[in-house]
């Protein structure tokens, strides 16, 4: 998951090559959303995972590796 700050927060996903983009995208008013997507995908795992997350948000943009089930997977995979 990458995301940046613009008018409001977008967030992208890619394959785990990280080179191919997933089809779903989000953009969030606030980066609560973000910290509760990060959370259910199993990213927040350690205070160093939590804590690089907070000042990536704070520089603006960021990015973070998601533990996706295979349901979660497959609705990023919808377009």
């Amino acid at each position: 998951m990458t995301f940046f700050l613009r008018q409001g927060w977008y967030v992208s996903f890619l394959e785990p090559d990280l080179k191919t983009p997933l089809p779903r995208t989000f953009n969030f008013a606030n980066p609560e959303r973000m910290r509760e997507l990060a959370r259910r995908a199993g990213a927040l795992g350690t205070l160093e995972a939590r804590e690089t997350l907070e000042q990536e948000i704070e520089s603006g943009r960021g990015g973070l590796y998601l533990n996706l089930t295979h349901e979660q997977y497959a609705e990023l995979t919808r377009t």
